[in-house]
């Protein structure tokens, strides 16, 4: 499903126009995504958690010539699935 999918069946179900349903949508994920730059948690309660997690500095392999290089540290975003999207995954 892609975003204009998510979108027409976020207005259906929620009984919106297409244009209110983008509008959420684009919301959720602003919201989202300014929580997540100031090291804020977002947990949908049944869906699942957002989260960010530090990765450490470490050291890997050029594949094309073997060459040891530096991979450095950095933020991560993790997702972990509720446990009702899980049961329902299965």
């Amino acid at each position: 499903m892609n975003k204009a999918q998510l979108v027409d069946a976020i207005a259906k179900d929620a009984n919106l126009t297409k244009v209110q349903a983008n509008s959420a949508l684009k919301a959720f994920i602003d919201t989202t995504k300014a929580s997540l730059a100031k090291g804020e948690r977002v947990a949908l309660i049944g869906f699942g958690s957002f989260a960010v997690s530090k990765r450490a500095a470490r050291k890997g392999r050029n594949p094309q010539n073997g060459k040891e290089i530096k991979i450095p540290a950095k933020k991560v975003v993790k997702f972990k699935a509720g446990a009702l999207l899980a049961k329902k995954v299965k």
